[in-house]
This record gives C-alpha cells, sequence and structure tokens, in this order.
C-alpha cells in the first residue's frame, strides 16, 4: 500500500558522472529522511552491483578516470580522503578537475555582515584554481561566475559570468570568456543571451568553438548557441521546432544535446541531429563520446540511472526505489487532440488502478504543470507536491495537460504566453477537460485542479474564469503578475509573462487583466492556498493576498504556511502533512460521502 511516508522517504538519484574510460558510473542519491545526499558507484555494464561510496554530491572524475571528487558540506573530497582537498572557510559550490589541478567556485573567505546592505551584501561567486603539489590557490575571475568547462587539452576554460550574482540583472546581462588557466590570462568573448548555462567545448576544422545553452528571449526556453573562438561570433543553432534541455561536452567530437520530444526524449549531436530516441523523461545527461548516461522515468518506472552507446539501447544500472516494485499503479495513457484553434496538444490522462475508461466517469483532478517552460513527459507521476499517482490511487482520475508555453513543441509554442498567460494557455485545458468529459471519462459534476508555482497560477486563475470546479490547490501559486515583477527573483522574467512591470505610465495594466486577484469576485470554488513562509521566488505574499480576497468575498478555503519553507517544500513533516492534506481537501469536495 502506498503512504505518504513511503513517497517522501524514497531514493531518487541524480548527477550521473561518467569516468572518461567509460568503464563506472557515480551518481547521488537524495534520500528526505537523511537529509544528506549520498555518492553511489556502479559499473556501466551492469556487471557489479552499485555501492555506496560516501556521503556527498556533485560527484567528478579526474580525466584520467582514477580519482572521484565530490562535494559535502560545501567542502571538496577526493574518494577516499578523510579531509578535504582544498582548505577554503567559504562554502564552494562548484568545481572541475583538471589533469593536474582544480579550479572551483567560491566567494571570498569574508565573514557575511550581521546587518544587509545592498551594496555591501553583493558576494560574487569567483573561479579559482588550485595545485595539489603545492597547496596554492589562485583566483583567476573577479566576476561571479555561473559556469565553466575545461578545454579537452587542458590549454584553456569556457567561463560564464554575471556583472552582479543577483539574479535580476545578472541573470540578463552573462558574459562569456576564455581563460588561460596558468597565467589567468582573460579573452572576452562578449555578452550573451539570457540566462547563458552549461559551456562546452568542441573542436572543428576552423579552430575551437565554445557552445552554450541560453534564451534567446525572456519567454520561450533555451537554444543551443555556438561561438568559434577565434571569431567570437554567437550563432544561435536550434531550429525552431527543437527543445533542447541539456549540452553535454565529449572527449573529442561535437557534443551531446539532450532534447525535450513531446512527451518523451531525444538525444542529438550538435548539427547533425537526432541520434537516440527514448520513451519518457530524460533530464540529465553524462558521455565520454562513446558512452552515455542519464537519469530517465517511464511511465511505471521512477528515476533511475541508465547508460548505453552512443545511439544504442540503454541499460538500466541503478534500483533506487524497489519499494515500489509491488504496487499496482494507475494505468498512464497517453493523449493527443487538437485545441479550440486547431493547434496539436499532447498530454497525459492516469486512472485509478485496476481501472479503465469504461468504469467512468471519474472524479477528475487537472494538474497543469509548473513553468511556465516545463512539460508533463511520459514519466513515473509521483512525488512530494500533489501527483497523479497520488491521486489515482485515492480513486481519481488524473489529466496532465500540455499547454502553449511549456518545453517539446518548439520556440514559437513556448514564447505564445508571453503578456499572454492563462488565455490560450488555459483555453488548451478547458479543450482537453471538455473532451473528457465528452468521452465519458470525468464526471462534470466532480471536476478539480490543482498546481504547484505556474501550475498554482493556472489553479487559482481557472476558479476566476469558470465555476465548473469543486475543489482547487493554489500552491505556491501566482495571484498578481505586478506585485511578483516586484518582488520576485526575476521580475523580468515575471513582467514578460504578466505583460507589465506597473511602471510603464499610466493604467490600467497588461498584467492585470492577467492577474486571478482581478477576478476574485467570481470565484466559488473552494481553494487550498498552500505556501512556504521563505519563498523568493513567488513570495508568501501571493498566497497572503489570495487568501484575504476570498475572505473578503466569504469563498470556502483555507491558507496553509509552511514556516521555514522556500519554493519547494523540503522538511519531511511538511511534505507528509503536504500530500495528506491535499488528498483530504479533494477527496471531501469530489467525493462526497
Amino acid at each position: 500500500m502506498l503512504t505518504a511516508e513511503s513517497i517522501v522517504d524514497s531514493h531518487v538519484p541524480s548527477e550521473p558522472a561518467l569516468s572518461p574510460d567509460g568503464r563506472r558510473i557515480a551518481y547521488t542519491v537524495a534520500t528526505i529522511t537523511k537529509g544528506v545526499p549520498e555518492i553511489w558507484l556502479a559499473a556501466v555494464d551492469g556487471s557489479e552491483k552499485p555501492r555506496k561510496l560516501a556521503e556527498g554530491s556533485s560527484p567528478k572524475w579526474s580525466p584520467d578516470s582514477t580519482t572521484l571528487y565530490f562535494l559535502r558540506d560545501g567542502r571538496l573530497y577526493a574518494e577516499g580522503e578523510p579531509e578535504p582537498l582544498i582548505a577554503w572557510r567559504s562554502e564552494i559550490t562548484g568545481f572541475l578537475p583538471m589533469r593536474e589541478q582544480v579550479v572551483f567556485i567560491a566567494e571570498d573567505e569574508t565573514p557575511v555582515p550581521a546587518i544587509r546592505v545592498w551594496s555591501e551584501s553583493l558576494r560574487p561567486e569567483r573561479l579559482r584554481i588550485f595545485d595539489p603539489r603545492t597547496g596554492e590557490i589562485r583566483t583567476l575571475t573577479e566576476d561571479h561566475v555561473v559556469g565553466v568547462a575545461r578545454r579537452q587539452d587542458d590549454g584553456a576554460l569556457a567561463v560564464l559570468t554575471w556583472p552582479t550574482p543577483e539574479l535580476d540583472p545578472g541573470g540578463l546581462e552573462p558574459r562569456l570568456a576564455v581563460v588561460d588557466p596558468m597565467t589567468g590570462e582573460k579573452r572576452d568573448l562578449g555578452q550573451t543571451p539570457v540566462e547563458a548555462t552549461s559551456p562546452v567545448w568542441w573542436r572543428d576544422l576552423d579552430g575551437w568553438h565554445v557552445a552554450y545553452l541560453a534564451t534567446p528571449e525572456l519567454v520561450g526556453g533555451w537554444a543551443v548557441f555556438d561561438v568559434p573562438v577565434e571569431t567570437g561570433e554567437h550563432r544561435n543553432l536550434t531550429a525552431e521546432s527543437t527543445c533542447p534541455i541539456r549540452l553535454t561536452q565529449v572527449d573529442s567530437g561535437v557534443p551531446l544535446v539532450l532534447v525535450a520530444d513531446g512527451l518523451d526524449t531525444a538525444l542529438h549531436r550538435l548539427g547533425s541531429g537526432e541520434v537516440s530516441f527514448w520513451r519518457g523523461q530524460a533530464d540529465t545527461l553524462t558521455s565520454n563520446g562513446e558512452i552515455v548516461a542519464t537519469v530517465l522515468s517511464t511511465a511505471h518506472r521512477p528515476k533511475d540511472v541508465h547508460c548505453g552507446p552512443v545511439g544504442g539501447s540503454l541499460t538500466r544500472v541503478s534500483d533506487t526505489a524497489p519499494e515500489f516494485a509491488g504496487i499496482s499503479w494507475g494505468s498512464q495513457e497517453r493523449l493527443s487532440y487538437k485545441a479550440s484553434d486547431g493547434l496539436a496538444l499532447d498530454g497525459l490522462l492516469v486512472l485509478p488502478p485496476g481501472k479503465n475508461r469504461e468504469d467512468g466517469p471519474f472524479s477528475l483532478v487537472t494538474l497543469p504543470h509548473g513553468g511556465p517552460y516545463d512539460r508533463n513527459a511520459d514519466r513515473f507521476m509521483l512525488n512530494w507536491y500533489p501527483s497523479a499517482q497520488w491521486f489515482a490511487l485515492a480513486g481519481h482520475a488524473v489529466f496532465l495537460p500540455n499547454p502553449r508555453g511549456g518545453q517539446g513543441h518548439g520556440h514559437e509554442f513556448a514564447a505564445s504566453v508571453a503578456g499572454r498567460v492563462g488565455l490560450e494557455e488555459w483555453s488548451d485545458l478547458e479543450t482537453g477537460i471538455d473532451l473528457l468529459v465528452a468521452e465519458g471519462v470525468a464526471d462534470p459534476e466532480r471536476l478539480g485542479i490543482a498546481g504547484w508555482s505556474h501550475g498554482g497560477f493556472v489553479a487559482a486563475w481557472a476558479v476566476g474564469q469558470t465555476r465548473r470546479f469543486k475543489a482547487a490547490l493554489m500552491g505556491a501559486g501566482i495571484c498578481d503578475w505586478g506585485m511578483l515583477a516586484a518582488t520576485g527573483e526575476f521580475g523580468p522574467l515575471e513582467a514578460g509573462l504578466g505583460g507589465s512591470t506597473g511602471w510603464e505610465g499610466e493604467g490600467p495594466h497588461r498584467h492585470d487583466q492577467l492577474s486571478p486577484i482581478s477576478y476574485a469576485s467570481k470565484i466559488e470554488t473552494p481553494v487550498l492556498i498552500v505556501h512556504g513562509a521563505d519563498d523568493t521566488n513567488v513570495p508568501y505574499s501571493q498566497a497572503e493576498f489570495f487568501h484575504r480576497a476570498l475572505r473578503h468575498f466569504g469563498v470556502e478555503h483555507d491558507l496553509v504556511v509552511y514556516p521555514g519553507e522556500g519554493h519547494s517544500i523540503r522538511g519531511r513533516e511538511n511534505q507528509l502533512d503536504l500530500l495528506r492534506r491535499t488528498r483530504e481537501w479533494f477527496s471531501r469536495l469530489l467525493d462526497p460521502a
């Protein structure tokens, strides 16, 4: 029997690191109950049972495959060594082994001021280099570093920097540079598009190149950009129909690109198209050019580490959640349908265990995804936030739509929500619900909607547009885009979604038309509002504002605030409470006794 405890106590793998010789794969396993991640090691060919190496995260191999490095409590360790490799008082947030040295990213070793003064509290994380032979540490950059890659011959580093550690405006103005690790000499390759990440090196006939992921516009998703070092020209290599999500450097040849492809995932070689297609969702990638390793989840299989040859089939080498093997899950069906304007859409339908469509109509909970640049891929739908299998095992059918604004359908599809959130996006969701009602799957008198982050916005928007829902959950959601542009971590992005900031001139402003708070007087649906008290992505004020409006209009609702929590709920007891509370909320309102 599935319990809330079995969900939050389950093991989840991440951060796979393939040894350069292609023989071993290290990866991180996160456990809520212990609170400390672990490093595990497995053989790529599956010939050895995976074993735990140490507590830590961010495993990385030395170029000769002899040493595995990792982070623990902000310190850098080497496998088998009891003491940290580098004596640095500030937290190390990133590192990269070279043949004879290690580069790492950390703040200066000065104390953090007790009083926060904006002009004095910006603490850039600088790139530094450590020589184990001498113990010498040198600082290579003065700017805030967000990404680094070593050239395959150790002759240069590609470095992405922000002018300030603040996401706004730092993430709007990244720069790319090439740095000599021996002399510190820096060659600036200019400003990149927004939120550049994942620099990688590769060599073509015209010399060395640096590629990276970045967002061409504030709204619309990532693209792969390439820069020949000789010319410094930044070129967008991504077709309008492609959605790259990961970029990986290899030992020789062109980089590999992980691509969101509808409900599934594809592997491409940069500039030469697809080499593999994987059913389900893969969300990370490591490769030496011949072997690939990824964390893959399919409809009825949780995340596990898979390895295989580039272009060949994958073999699962980990089994991180064996406790789920004996549970009967709800069937997961892939949906394909047309929007009201004819646009092709997809999504998923999960039914209660042992049930099929003919057993309907069921109470239906719609789960819009976050982002909005995210997707409901055909993966295992179970998590600490209200998820499809959690609701399905309580007897509900669950609809997981992929409306406009998300991944998997190209740039235009993703960018279409700029200044239009809640419009065609909501119509896409409602069309799918209408289809399930018409097909006899969903009971029109027992409809619910639940979402987290941008999905929380969609839920709050939906109950102000229609009275057809009998229950709703707004988790870490947005009710006022103008307030989010003013107080959220990345105001310009929120203004791009909501359509305005509020300082463009005289109102009314576009964001007021697209904010759920503007339609609060029309809401009759009972709403469960859930938020982390210390959320800086979508600040708690969004929940408080919506709560005050619903209280004013006498709408049945409740407000749940988790102390010390941010945008994601991390505490075990809080996750348990969230799962139990949301299941009870929807069961009471959708399936009353």
